[in-house]
């Protein structure tokens, strides 16, 4: 059994291997362009444990602390912009940095290659997680849109299944838009920016399942909504968490001695005013 204490003796393998073990497998990245890279620490620091969590929030952050593991794997951003620039002046960047270092973590970012990656990656875990099937049956956007086929149904009754699943997530209730008693079968899935609408509708979707961080409601819902398309809208945090499971399985199986473990993200908000 490998050690698990991270003491550097008994390491698997190096943060920099682990990045380079995704990057050579993705020939849709291009290793100079992307930002998946060791974001914070030492490339060269050895380790047998991570935490998977689809964002490195403090509380994610503080949960590892807990759980004494020096290793995060991540799929968001930790600095709040896309490229995880760290300017000086800015510090509420200064004080997440100083924690960071404090307790000698450090974070690797697993987003481009995630996105995208096969059968398991973002947009697949999602769409199998709503029991849409394991593979789409249209793949559009370069790989970020799909559509699932599935037997009619309403609206209504669609939406509903969206919610139970998202209720496993931490999100038990989702937007929805369009009529009720309107038949669904061919269902745009998509994550992150991935979401564009007009783009599900010309992959022949009769539905779109988007997230909040990738429509506008102004321009893409309202539109929907006028042309007779129907829109079903969860957290972006809840449509990635299901890519985080699979990322966690994989790092269990298929990076020999390398433990990891899930810190949930999911939705951050809660409904208030329901009784």
């Amino acid at each position: 059994m490998p050690c698990k204490c991270d003491c550097g003796y008994h390491a698997a393998m190096k943060a920099a291997d682990i990045v380079g073990h995704f990057l050579s497998q993705a020939s849709w990245v291009q290793p100079g362009k992307t930002v998946d890279r060791v974001i914070v620490g030492d490339e060269n620091a050895e380790f047998s444990r991570c935490v998977v969590s689809w964002m490195p929030s403090m509380a994610a952050l503080e949960e590892m602390v807990r759980r004494d593991v020096r290793l995060m794997i991540c799929h968001e951003p930790t600095f709040w912009n896309h490229h995880d620039q760290i300017p000086g002046d800015d510090p509420a960047i200064a004080q997440k940095v100083a924690f960071i270092r404090a307790h000698g973590l450090t974070i690797i970012r697993n987003h481009d290659c995630w996105d995208r990656w096969p059968e398991i990656g973002i947009p697949w875990a999602w769409g199998q997680h709503l029991g849409l099937g394991k593979r789409p049956a249209v793949v559009g956007a370069d790989g970020y849109q799909h559509r699932y086929d599935i037997a009619p149904r309403p609206l209504a009754q669609f939406a509903q299944e969206v919610a139970t699943a998202c209720a496993a997530l931490g999100e038990p209730a989702v937007q929805v838009t369009g009529r009720a008693d309107q038949m669904v079968s061919r269902i745009g899935v998509g994550t992150g920016c991935g979401c564009d609408i007009p783009t599900f509708i010309a992959m022949g979707c009769d539905v779109s399942v988007v997230c909040d961080d990738g429509s506008c409601y102004w321009r893409d819902i309202q539109r929907a909504r006028e042309i007779g398309h129907p829109v079903v809208r969860v957290n972006h945090g809840t449509s990635e968490e299901p890519g985080m499971v699979t990322l966690t399985k994989y790092l269990n199986t298929q990076l020999d001695g390398m433990t990891a473990e899930l810190i949930p993200h999911g939705s951050i908000f809660r409904l208030a005013g329901q009784v």
